[in-house]
């Protein structure tokens, strides 16, 4: 059973996650948190040590409330190659998706962590180390059943994959342009089909 500080830590987390992901980790006061969480500065750090913790736990928070919903996304086909296919297809939404929860947290928390908090960067660097893994992984299993040839290498494409991904969501925030982001996942959908599929 949830106890009440279990209860009111989610609730924090939840309320705050937003507001660090839009705001930056510098840029979010203790005023904001107690403001939007209708809380006392005393009742926050009875549940979080500092304002650091509270912010590695809202990355986590809204890193899985964008993860889960791929994942799901992914259980439509077995094939690998197919599941390459259906990133692209999750990212194509990923600009209206994603704004409801203040935009993409890797790529708002990693440039922001870059200048003020070392701990903060090394979370996101994990998380793009692991959704790279991932892709190798799909790319891997594609390559054993057949789908993909032998001959290409599984964590260059990941990587380049994952580059596109992450320079199309930089752009269509910046410019404020869905383009971008549909663009490019025709442009990796393309180099699935001509460089990757057997």
């Amino acid at each position: 059973m949830t106890t009440k500080a279990e209860l009111t830590s989610q609730y924090i987390i939840e309320t705050v996650a937003p507001i660090f992901n839009k705001n930056g980790y510098a840029a979010t006061s203790m005023f904001d948190i107690t403001n939007a969480t209708g809380l006392t500065k005393g009742a926050i750090y009875g549940n979080f040590k500092n304002k650091e913790e509270l912010a590695l736990a809202s990355f986590k928070f809204m890193v899985k409330s964008l993860m889960k919903p791929l994942s799901i996304h992914l259980e439509q086909s077995n094939s690998p190659i197919q599941k390459l296919y259906l990133i692209t297809d999750f990212y194509k939404n990923y600009y209206h998706f994603s704004k409801q929860l203040g935009g993409c947290p890797v790529l708002n928390i990693g440039v922001d962590a870059n200048n003020s908090n070392s701990e903060l960067l090394n979370k996101v660097r994990d998380v793009i180390q692991r959704i790279q893994d991932k892709l190798c992984s799909i790319i891997e299993n594609a390559i054993e059943i057949g789908e993909i040839s032998s001959e290409v290498n599984a964590m260059q494409y990941a990587k380049r994959i994952d580059t596109m991904i992450q320079g199309a969501i930089f752009m269509t925030y910046t410019m404020n342009d869905e383009f971008y982001m549909k663009d490019t996942m025709n442009l990796i959908n393309h180099i699935i089909t001509n460089e990757l599929k057997q």
